[in-house]
């Protein structure tokens, strides 16, 4: 596989340059983040094990395009045991790059060393990186760079990337660095963990730890078996809260604006052509939902996706996956399903690319089949919004506190189906045991603020609504002549016998059929078809909408078909038509059944 080709593994587009620079380190060890300082990247960083299942590439700082510098997934050893290692190891062993800047964790430099050690065998040109200096010395860990320096034979740069330090001096040792020797691999990677220890017992010097013994009594509660899982759903419920009670008033204004905006809009038409169709589909359609889309999704995207990502950054997640670890053994896959499934909180596509990290193929694909029924980005807009409209009715702590509790309580139910079509899959097509892993508990990190705030502005709030509002004008154009022609009243027609069967009309299940592009789309259709103008709740309710109409659209939009996006990575990583088919039928099948026995209930209570 060459690295100057159309992709690289999986997760590289092509990129020539005159020197090919491998970034090579174990999961969790700062390689996203020196990889974005050098190249200028924003790759998505986290503290947890295995943030990263592909393999990125950027031109360094400085180079004029000419130097690349590739990142590679985490793995300790280049004995690969997963997809993610294979990818890594692949790339190490293609002999086409010139050398390999290899990242350290200072804090546990023997358990890196294996990898530095398979690989300084390989390469004639590697730089050894050991980053994360700062955090090892905050719990009496100091490293003698210069003295690993001389037994290595490399260069040995101490770094602390989230702050800057070493950065510089990296990267002009990245760039001084020649090629001196083809790499020869004749032999395969042996393991060198009794090497790894010497090393260190000669490099690494220890002094008392008093913040290691307290984040040991913080796990201790944070993973005890009911301790952890109150502290997780509170800290969740919190989120909501603030999120919830603080995107009323933004939504509010935003609604207000856009009714003048629109009001001005009209106004202008009606001098330039009056009863123009064109200037009527712009404006009706594709402008009053694209203001629509702005003023319902972007103040509660805004709140919460930081709020998430501190979590993260903070080092929550590997606690997550090992509080879940045991529901998930029950149900026949592993720990490691957590984490894939929290990965699908923020893109399910993501999600199921994560599931590389999962070495037993039978618990990947159950990962894979699994993870959309956990909402995703494109969907936490659409149920913050409709519990804003119709549970947070108020601006008293006490509707704040049921909001938050009611999207809790959804996202508990999407756990508890990825529980059950786990423990299916597993007693039917995909039988066997679960196995057993190792889950690696990062320290906790104070969160970097600052670049939550810019990467979760950038990189999630701004990315989900320009989707959406990429989609909304067109989408919404479309819909004004669908409407005026009458076509759009057919095709809702069409689904409306099985969505009063549902407990909901034939344009919500037009709006999620449509949507399959993106499930930001969903709302700007259904708002589309809707038409009228205001608050969420009084174009809702206008249209026949009560609270148990939002309750089944909100659990619709938990249970319906996945992006095509998501589709199309099932199909890339199992290879197989059928298999994207059975990722799609599951959360379908499971939303209709579901909404139809919760109507049919209501019916048969007098509901």
């Amino acid at each position: 596989m060459g690295m100057t080709g159309s992709r690289v593994g999986t997760g590289v587009k092509k990129i020539r340059a005159e020197r090919k620079i491998l970034l090579i380190g174990n999961p969790n060890v700062g390689k996203s983040t020196i990889f974005n300082a050098l190249t200028g990247m924003r790759r998505h960083t986290g503290n947890w094990t295995g943030k990263t299942v592909d393999c990125a590439a950027g031109y360094i700082r400085g180079t004029k395009r000419r130097a690349a510098l590739y990142d590679l997934p985490g793995c300790c050893s280049l004995e690969a045991a997963s997809k993610e290692e294979e990818l890594a190891r692949e790339l190490i062993l293609s002999g086409e790059a010139d050398c390999a800047v290899i990242v350290c964790d200072a804090s546990c430099l023997e358990r890196n060393l294996n990898l530095v050690l398979q690989t300084v065998g390989l390469f004639g040109s590697v730089i050894v990186c050991v980053n994360l200096t700062d955090e090892a010395a905050k719990h009496g860990v100091f490293v003698d760079t210069d003295a690993l320096s001389r037994i290595l034979g490399a260069p040995v740069i101490p770094t602390s990337a989230s702050s800057g330090k070493g950065l510089r001096e990296l990267h002009e040792a990245m760039l001084a660095i020649q090629k001196t020797e083809a790499p020869s691999f004749k032999n395969e990677p042996r393991p060198m963990w009794r090497e790894a220890e010497e090393i260190a017992a000669r490099v690494v010097k220890r002094d008392s730890d008093p913040r290691g013994a307290r984040q040991h009594k913080l796990d201790r509660f944070l993973t005890g078996r009911v301790t952890g899982t109150l502290t997780m759903l509170a800290l969740l419920a919190l989120v909501f809260f603030i999120t919830l009670s603080l995107s009323n008033y933004p939504s509010a204004l935003l609604s207000r604006l856009s009714e003048l905006l629109l009001d001005k809009a009209r106004a202008g038409a009606v001098l330039l052509a009056p009863a123009s169709p064109i200037l009527d589909a712009l404006i009706e359609g594709g402008l009053k939902t694209l203001l629509t889309v702005v003023s319902v999704m972007l103040p509660p995207m805004a709140i919460f996706f930081p709020l998430f990502t501190l979590l993260e950054d903070l080092g929550l997640l590997p606690r997550v996956a090992f509080n879940l670890d045991r529901p998930f053994c029950r149900c026949g896959g592993c720990g490691r399903l957590a984490l894939t499934t929290c990965m699908g909180f923020g893109c399910n596509a993501a999600g199921v690319a994560g599931c590389r990290i999962i070495e037993s193929p039978r618990e990947r694909l159950i990962g894979i089949l699994t993870n959309s029924l956990v909402p995703c980005n494109g969907r936490f807009p659409t149920l913050t919004a409709l519990i804003a409209a119709f549970v947070v009715t108020g601006s008293g702590l006490l509707s704040g506190i049921l909001g938050a509790l009611a999207l809790t309580g959804v996202i508990l139910v999407g756990l508890a189906a990825v529980f059950l079509a786990s423990w299916v899959l597993t007693k039917t097509v995909l039988k066997g045991k679960p196995s057993s892993f190792v889950l690696e508990l990062p320290p906790f990190r104070r969160p970097r603020v600052g670049q939550i705030l810019i990467r979760s502005l950038l990189d999630r709030t701004l990315f989900v609504l320009g989707r959406a509002a990429a989609f909304a004008f067109p989408a919404g154009v479309l819909i004004r002549v669908l409407t005026v022609t009458g076509a759009m009243e057919s095709i809702a027609a069409f689904f409306e016998p099985l969505g009063r069967l549902m407990g909901v009309d034939g344009t919500v299940l037009t709006a999620f059929t449509l949507g399959l592009p993106a499930n930001e789309l969903v709302m700007p259709l259904m708002l589309g078809v809707y038409g009228g103008s205001g608050a969420l709740r009084d174009v809702l309710t206008a249209n026949g909408w009560t609270a148990f109409t939002a309750l089944q659209v909100m659990l619709l939009t938990l249970f319906h078909s996945p992006c095509a996006t998501t589709l199309l990575t099932v199909k890339r990583e199992t290879g197989s038509l059928r298999w994207m088919f059975v990722a799609w039928a599951i959360p379908t099948s499971f939303g209709v059944i579901l909404l139809i026995f919760i109507n049919l209930l209501k019916l048969a209570a007098g509901g």
